[in-house]
Formats: C-alpha cells, structure tokens, sequence
C-alpha cells in the first residue's frame, strides 16, 4: 500500500515542528520519494544524524510502506 506525500510531510513535521519539508513523488507510484527537510534542530548535527531524526519521525515505515526515500537535510540560510 503506497504512502501519501502529505502523510510523509506531517509525521515529519509532527517530529521536527519547524521543519520545511518538500516531497517529490519520483516515480508516480507512492512508494519513491525524494524529501528536503530544513530545520534549525539540524544545527550543530552530523548529516548522518540529521537523517536519523528524519528517518526516526516516520515510526519505522521505511523500507515497509516507505519503500524509498531519497533524504536531503539542511539548516536554514
């Protein structure tokens, strides 16, 4: 069963209260998304981290209802 973007962005934002979250459907089925989170939380963060939080947010779905996320994290300009 194939995930909403919508619900991505809203665990994500559920976890992380000030992110900007953008989700891109990368190939039109629901299960491949590509995510860009901004937050000042990431700050001070290793990337590797930062993913963590991010992957953490979304309560275990990767790799089951998540097939593939394509992550890129950063802090805000």
């Amino acid at each position: 069963m194939p995930m909403a973007a919508a619900d991505i962005e809203s665990m994500i934002v559920a976890a992380i209260p000030d992110a900007a979250v953008e989700i891109t459907d990368l190939a039109g089925d629901g299960d491949h998304y590509a995510a860009r989170v901004i937050s000042a939380s990431f700050v001070g963060m290793p990337r590797i981290k930062q993913h963590q939080a991010v992957y953490s947010a979304l309560g275990g779905r990767m790799g089951g209802v998540l097939h593939a996320l394509q992550l890129t994290t950063a802090i805000p300009e």
